[in-house]
């Protein structure tokens, strides 16, 4: 238990009674989302080395005004918004970041800042939260341009083939697929708020679609962590291919 005041108010950040080094399990938290960030930031805002033959950066699909007619700036600021949401507001990575960042707490029976009132996510802009089921929405339309675009990287000027980035594509988009079909709000949305499957329209069909994305829900945890370095490896592939420090293995 975090250690209190008379008055019943935490003493300081990080109080504890644990004898264990609980900071620990907040520390890949943040060098792994801290340096995902700054790389996305940065790689968002280049602007270039996004495509080298029938590959394309998952930070730059959909590529919209490309030869900026309209857009003066990076096409990637344009689309980012749908997956940063969806990650922003997932129900782990609620989680992860409250704790690694906002020490909100730090980690269990671990204080927080003292003086803190508690408004869980009914005031700005942790309201926004909310918004996650949308962002779900918006998640499961880009993966379709993912996977248009995981097709197509088996596909070179010369016809059918297999390079590398063909299958780094391809793992990319099957883990990201997997992260947001593990999704709690597809979980609620195909059955998780019924209380009875046999009472219900297509029952045994909801309840079959239900055990499945439990299933991958079990790994929610996993799958977000996978697909976090599969999207940032599959996007620095891409562009040292295309800057020419790295040359794509052609296999077949």
């Amino acid at each position: 238990m975090a250690e209190l005041s008379t008055t019943g108010s935490v003493t300081r950040l990080g109080s504890t009674q644990r004898q264990d080094s609980w900071w620990i399990e907040i520390l890949p938290v943040i060098m792994v989302m801290g340096g995902f960030s700054v790389y996305a930031t940065l790689r968002a805002l280049e602007g270039k080395f996004y495509e080298w033959g029938p590959y394309i950066s998952p930070f730059y699909s959909p590529l919209i005004d490309a030869n900026h007619h309209w857009w003066p700036f990076s096409p990637a600021i344009l689309i980012l918004g749908g997956p940063l949401g969806f990650r922003a507001t997932c129900y782990y990575y609620r989680k992860a970041l409250y704790r690694a960042f906002l020490f909100d707490p730090p980690a269990c029976a671990v204080s927080e800042p003292s003086g803190r009132k508690y408004s869980g996510e009914t005031a700005f802009p942790f309201v926004l939260q909310n918004l996650h089921r949308y962002f779900f929405y918006l998640a499961v339309l880009f993966l379709c341009f993912l996977w248009y675009d995981a097709v197509l990287a088996f596909f070179f000027p010369e016809g059918f083939g297999i390079g590398v980035g063909s299958l780094v594509m391809l793992v990319n988009v099957v883990l990201l697929s997997t992260y947001t079909f593990s999704c709690h709000s597809l979980r609620h949305l195909v059955g998780g708020k019924l209380d009875c499957f046999s009472c219900t329209a297509f029952g045994p069909p909801r309840h079959s679609a239900w055990r499945v994305v439990s299933f991958l829900n079990e790994r929610h945890m996993l799958w977000a962590w996978m697909s976090l370095f599969s999207v940032g490896l599959t996007d620095l592939y891409i562009r040292l291919v295309s800057s020419g420090y790295l040359k794509d293995i052609r296999i077949l």
